[in-house]
């Protein structure tokens, strides 16, 4: 459905524009809250940057998703190679810094937001810094010990200025790594603002907008690869998908990102797939979409931050497997395993036994309650954009 055409507003001579960098169908979705509060905002001007996979046909081509929500698109930055070696993903950063640094040097927004740990991501933060231009970080402060990721979140942390973190433990880990407490708010996690604004999709409303019949009972698998492990990325997909024909449950697949040897966890879904028929894959189910899977689901199984954040604001039993998430604080629903069939068999049991949904039925959500964007706004909006602010000092921790 075609949105309304949105308002033109009058901007007064204060206000400030927010350049916002979206990279992934997975952070536009945490975006979209903030990104509507920032539209909506008489103070503030939303320039949005889009790039990576969202350009992408292979990758479903996500851009015309942020355009039918009636965003308008401020600059295009090509940079992914069709290549998912070491070599490929590297020279990819190095296209996206080229191609951020040209889009900086025709305009540069009061405040640069950027989003997580992504090297698409990362390459936008590292060109603007001899811009002079304030980076703003949200989801700073977290680890993911098996994925690249880590180091490229903690490195963007030291390039930004001003740090919107999911939970208090976040926001001391970023002071710990030198950053002056007033430059950080524990916010909340912002994915949690769509919340209360999504109409979850029945199974008939589901089937009728993807085409897809979601059974009683089924798995949602998102399993991503494991960027510090690439090597072993087959084997590690090979006991998955093994353990998920042993369960013999019916199986809704999203899929991977483009990190280093995604495209083997294609081959192995696609193959599962041809075996399966009672099975399905999408490549992008959008917010609404994810939301209402993840309401419908029996359990949640793979390696996604989702499964982490939130999947317990859905009481969802979540089956962690491997690496990619260790560090992250997570709830009472999620079960953590390893990558053998029999581990992650005997996960995917426990998770859908009749007790354990009961062992976490009062679960409360450690990223929040859904009132991040407006925090985040607030402080967009009132921070001085001076000095004090571009010149960052190391901040010392008492002993």
């Amino acid at each position: 459905m075609t949105p309304p055409p949105q308002k033109k507003r009058t901007l007064n001579k204060a206000t400030r524009t927010i350049g916002v960098v979206t990279v992934a169908r997975s952070d536009y979705g945490i975006y979209l809250p903030l990104l509507r509060r920032i539209q909506q905002d008489p103070d503030l001007k939303l320039h949005l940057i889009v790039s990576g996979m969202h350009l992408s046909p292979e990758f479903g081509l996500t851009v015309k998703a942020i355009e039918d929500d009636g965003f308008d698109i401020g600059e295009r930055v090509e940079m992914l190679l069709s290549s998912d070696t070491p070599e490929g993903i590297a020279k990819s950063m190095g296209l996206g810094t080229m191609g951020f640094a040209q889009v900086y040097a025709r305009f540069r927004p009061d405040i640069l937001l950027v989003l997580g740990d992504r090297f698409e991501m990362h390459a936008a933060a590292v060109a603007a810094l001899p811009f002079k231009v304030p980076v703003a970080h949200i989801h700073g402060g977290e680890l993911t010990q098996g994925a690249i990721d880590d180091a490229l979140r903690h490195s963007m942390t030291k390039l930004s200025h001003l740090h919107f973190v999911s939970t208090q433990e976040y926001a001391q880990r970023v002071i710990q790594l030198g950053e002056e407490p007033w430059r950080v708010v524990a916010c909340g996690a912002l994915s949690l603002d769509n919340l209360p604004t999504t109409r979850l999709l029945n199974r008939e409303e589901f089937a009728d907008q993807f085409g897809i019949t979601l059974p009683g009972k089924f798995l949602l698998v998102t399993y991503h690869p494991v960027t510090l492990e690439y090597d072993q990325t087959e084997r590690q997909v090979g006991e998955l998908v093994a353990a998920l024909d042993a369960v013999g449950l019916p199986v809704l697949f999203t899929m991977p990102n483009a990190d280093t040897e995604g495209r083997v966890i294609r081959r192995l879904i696609e193959e599962f797939l041809f075996k399966h028929p009672d099975s399905k894959g999408i490549e992008n189910l959008g917010t609404q979409g994810y939301f209402s899977a993840m309401a419908l689901a029996t359990a949640m199984v793979g390696n996604s931050s989702s499964g982490i954040i939130e999947a317990a604001s859905f009481s969802l039993p979540v089956v962690n497997v491997g690496t990619r998430q260790r560090g992250r604080l997570r709830g009472r629903n999620v079960i953590d395993i390893g990558y053998t069939h029999p581990e992650i068999l005997a996960g995917i049991k426990k998770a859908t036994s009749s007790g354990f949904r009961e062992s976490f039925s009062n679960l409360v959500n450690p990223y929040g309650n859904g009132h991040a964007a407006e925090r985040i706004v607030d402080r967009l909006k009132k921070v001085k954009l001076d000095d004090r602010l571009l010149q960052k000092y190391f901040y010392e921790m008492d002993s």
